[in-house]
């Protein structure tokens, strides 16, 4: 079941290169609960005053769900809410959702109005509330673990896997699903991806991480992630990671209408050029990044795909551009790539709601996990019902 993640344990590194949680083990303990409780930010206006709301866009995806959501999920890092949406296509019903950024924390409040969205910081969040949810899901931040940061780890101040795993062991989920770039199953963070993995054994979690690319989902991107699962035993033996269900559409495929939209009349000369798939979306941080499709290797390949890299516009190409004219893409348009349904909004201005769009786990990859870590748990409350149904006989 390792896959890739088993290959990243295996490879040889120079120990000068290797991160590892070693050295806040022995200055403090990165577990232990805040002493301190502060107040968020309002949940009206959020941090930074009025938020204006950016409208999307149209896309072929679906956004059924299940008819009965019986398991419950706690979210945390929900960011614009491609996990959240994807979990609740699988049949989860969130108690919460938890988001530090107030773009975002308004962005699923527009579209799940009746969810229980927290505006909140990560380290200041009590889990106990919420003990006994089913599942815990989070796509916790990437920057200090990604190729195009400075891959600090556990010494970047982003790192927020040691208060996720608090959060483990105050709610005692009956499953976890952590998303990550694949940077972290590089051999530079073995150390640290073992000692994630010794503090999960050591609350009764089997676990395994596997990396899943978005394309594999009928996602037109290129865009892997590292998921880790882990799970009681009993649940844990019934998973299954999920494999590849459908091939994906062209950059061309998936935009051609969003191009012609406005009557450009070399929307189909154009979808014809752009015959791939699209390089990783990157959406910035907070400390870093635009509106742009990334570093110069990412434009370059975007280029190849006749997309101008170096921005985004506010508009699909008009009826009076040439018919060879270089378009960007839209905030709608990156949404699509991303596999977000037409219904989903985003809110903030252009920079905001990029980084939403850019930093997403895509819905339908979150889906294909979340399903079957569904039928896992269902299949082993079912095998235990059996169990006491056969013993009290």
């Amino acid at each position: 079941m390792l896959g890739d993640a088993s290959q990243a344990h295996a490879t040889s590194v120079s120990p000068d290169n290797v991160v590892s949680l070693e050295p806040r083990f022995e200055t403090e303990n990165p577990w232990a609960k805040p002493r301190s409780r502060a107040t968020g930010p309002t949940e009206t206006t959020g941090a930074t005053g009025p938020i204006e709301t950016y409208e999307t866009y149209e896309t072929n995806e679906t956004n059924e769900t299940y008819e009965t959501n019986e398991l419950t999920c706690l979210e945390i890092c929900a960011g614009g809410g491609g996990q959240s949406l994807g979990l609740e296509q699988a049949g989860f019903e969130h108690v919460a959702a938890l988001e530090i950024d107030p773009h975002a924390c308004q962005t699923l409040r527009g579209n799940r109005p009746a969810w229980n969205v927290v505006e909140h910081d990560i380290h200041e969040f009590e889990g106990t509330e919420f003990k006994g949810v089913d599942l815990l899901a989070g796509g916790v931040p990437c920057p200090p673990f990604s190729i195009a940061g400075k891959q600090l780890g556990a010494d970047d101040e982003r790192d927020l896997f040691p208060p996720a795993l608090r959060l483990v062991q105050e709610c005692a989920p009956a499953a976890i699903m952590l998303e990550n770039v694949r940077g972290l199953s590089t051999a530079r963070f073995a150390g640290y991806r073992e000692q994630v993995l010794e503090r999960l054994h050591g609350l009764d979690y089997e676990t395994d991480w596997q990396v899943l690319n978005a394309c594999n989902f009928g996602v037109p991107q290129l865009r892997p992630r590292f998921i880790l699962v882990a799970m009681r035993p009993a649940a844990f033996r019934c998973f299954e990671w999920p494999h590849a269900v459908k091939t994906p559409p062209t950059v061309g495929e998936a935009l051609v209408d969003y191009m012609a939209a406005d009557g450009w009349p070399g929307a189909a000369e154009w979808a014809r050029k752009a015959g791939g798939i699209g390089p990783t979306l990157v959406g910035g941080s907070r400390k870093h990044g635009g509106p742009d499709l990334g570093p110069t290797r990412a434009r370059n390949e975007w280029l190849r795909l006749h997309v101008d890299g170096r921005g985004l516009a506010d508009a699909p190409p008009r009826r009076t551009d040439p018919v060879d004219h270089l378009p960007r893409l839209t905030l709608p348009m990156a949404a699509a790539l991303q596999g977000f349904p037409a219904s989903w909004r985003f809110s903030g201005r252009k920079t905001a709601a990029y980084r939403q769009i850019g930093n997403a786990f895509p819905p339908p990859v979150a889906r294909a996990v979340g399903e079957n870590i569904r039928a896992a748990l269902l299949m082993a409350r079912q095998a235990a019902e059996s169990e006491r149904l056969l013993r009290a006989v």
